[in-house]
């Protein structure tokens, strides 16, 4: 098993979302809902753009835990509240820091900022991946 990391250690991935991973992400899920697949609704409904799927949003925290957990870790417990929509184009930084790490679990908080301003929280329990 590698090295658990500490208390404190974090790690931050960041991404712009754009619309070919939107088509991706409604490819693979089948979510229709408009705000997400139609540009036109989502300017009527006063949003700037469609918005990110919340869930592909989020799913960048599992690069960031991965980074920082290791290759022998895997999701044990996963939770994120959304604070916002943001559209298409904005770019997110997705952070995963160790709050206490044992042979057992690492817990992490987590947080997505979009452009600056902190949108998705959470919290995070790796386990082994064997076990």
């Amino acid at each position: 098993m590698t090295t658990l990391p500490a208390t404190g250690d974090s790690i931050t991935f960041r991404k712009t979302m754009t619309v070919a991973e939107q088509g991706f992400f409604t490819g693979i899920t089948g979510n229709m809902t408009k705000s997400h697949v139609d540009r036109a609704y989502a300017k009527s409904v006063d949003l700037p753009d469609m918005s990110v799927f919340e869930l592909a949003a989020a799913g960048l925290l599992t690069t960031a835990l991965g980074r920082l957990c290791g290759a022998d870790w895997r999701i044990g417990n996963f939770n994120v509240a959304f604070g916002a929509s943001f559209p298409v184009g904005s770019s997110l930084a997705a952070t995963a820091t160790v709050t206490e790490a044992t042979d057992q679990a690492i817990d992490c908080t987590l947080t997505i900022a979009v452009e600056g301003t902190e949108t998705i929280t959470g919290t995070a329990r790796m386990v082994p991946l064997k076990g």
